[in-house]
């Protein structure tokens, strides 16, 4: 289901920028919020011994460092209030919400950045530890919640991704300034260990100057001509992502239960939709956290079950809100958990259609 906005239908302003193509915003970090937190990143670099490694900021459509290289992408839509709030309609997931979110996005990418610079995927060491550079970087990535061999920083057990990811994490972590890694990790042996390993790559870095200081600006958001609807409609899940059959009897299970004769409550009835829909970027955020469910899936099947709870007229009494609140996020999480590990909400009508699972 596209969640586009189509131009026709939005208000004057936001038609506009609809159909502004991304160079044309004139977007740059200087004099935005984004500045004095790049200002604080640098100062945890240089109190951590990195001050041989000069980062380059700038915008573009996401995340990223390329490899080889140590310029830092960061999200265009964080630039501008207009467009955080455009990314939260369309997306409904901001990547850097806040200060503390942005230094934890920039501390990971700093991660990446030293790796490329010291070609530390390279050493042997590092190889041993996190895995070599070579296997395939998979989008759709099956992670273990609370596995003991990795560390915790980004949302969605994100270090079990690909090694990369995971030099990046572990970085992250033990870059945070006061923050006290080896007690949170005291019983996380193998985490621990790549912790270490970080703390003393690092002391030997000190004083060495990077081998990259390569800077790729071809995805600068100045190179970018097409439009800002053009970047959302690319990144749409399609309309038939969502095969969720017999879930009707699911949601009657949620919401019906709450309103029986035996509970009798006066209390109003609201909506099942309605509740889902206003819960909607609060439960994507949390399972993606804890399960590595995507936002931007986790999004499509929150509407497709308010499209169902609003055929089916569920309701719910106004004062049980957090049991029905309750029902519908373990729904959801059951679901996600089933997508991740299995590549299906519902694995056995997956193979019924003779898809395979991921692996």
């Amino acid at each position: 289901m596209s969640t586009a906005v189509k131009p026709s239908e939005a208000p004057f302003q936001e038609s506009k920028l609809w159909r502004t193509p991304l160079r044309d915003l004139g977007l740059k970090i200087e004099g935005t919020p984004l500045e004095p937190v790049i200002a604080d990143l640098r100062r945890e670099m240089d109190a951590a011994g990195l001050g041989r490694v000069k980062p380059h900021f700038y915008l573009t459509t996401d995340w990223v460092v390329h490899n080889d290289t140590v310029a830092v992408g960061i999200p265009f839509y964080l630039a501008r209030p207009d467009l955080t709030e455009l990314q939260a309609e369309q997306e409904g997931h901001i990547e850097g919400e806040n200060r503390e979110e942005l230094l934890r996005y920039l501390r990971h990418e700093i991660g990446h950045v030293v790796c490329y610079a010291y070609q530390l995927y390279n050493r042997k060491d590092w190889v041993r530890l996190f895995g070599s550079m070579t296997q395939p970087y998979e989008e759709e990535y099956r992670p273990e919640p609370f596995s003991r061999r990795f560390v915790v920083h980004l949302p969605g057990w994100y270090a079990q991704k690909h090694p990369d990811e995971d030099w990046a994490e572990t970085f992250a972590v033990w870059m945070t300034p006061g923050y006290d890694w080896r007690a949170a990790y005291a019983g996380w042996p193998e985490a621990l260990k790549k912790l270490e390993y970080c703390d003393r790559v690092m002391r030997q870095l000190r004083d060495t100057d990077p081998l990259v200081t390569a800077v790729d600006l071809d995805w600068d958001l100045s190179n970018l001509d097409y439009s800002v609807g053009e970047h959302y409609k690319s990144w749409a899940l399609p309309d038939n992502e969502v095969h969720l059959p017999g879930i009707d009897g699911a949601l009657r299970a949620i919401f019906e239960r709450l309103g029986e004769p035996e509970d009798a409550t006066p209390a109003q009835r609201l909506l099942a939709a309605d509740l889902i829909r206003k819960w909607e970027r609060d439960i994507m955020a949390d399972v993606y956290r804890w399960t590595g469910h995507f936002p931007e899936r986790t999004r499509v099947l929150l509407r497709h079950l308010a499209a169902r709870a609003r055929e089916l007229r569920q309701v719910y009494p106004a004062d049980r809100e957090p049991q029905a609140l309750l029902g519908l996020a373990t729904l959801v999480t059951s679901l996600a958990m089933n997508h991740v590990h299995h590549g299906s909400y519902f694995p056995e009508e997956a193979r019924g259609r003779g898809e395979a699972s991921p692996g």
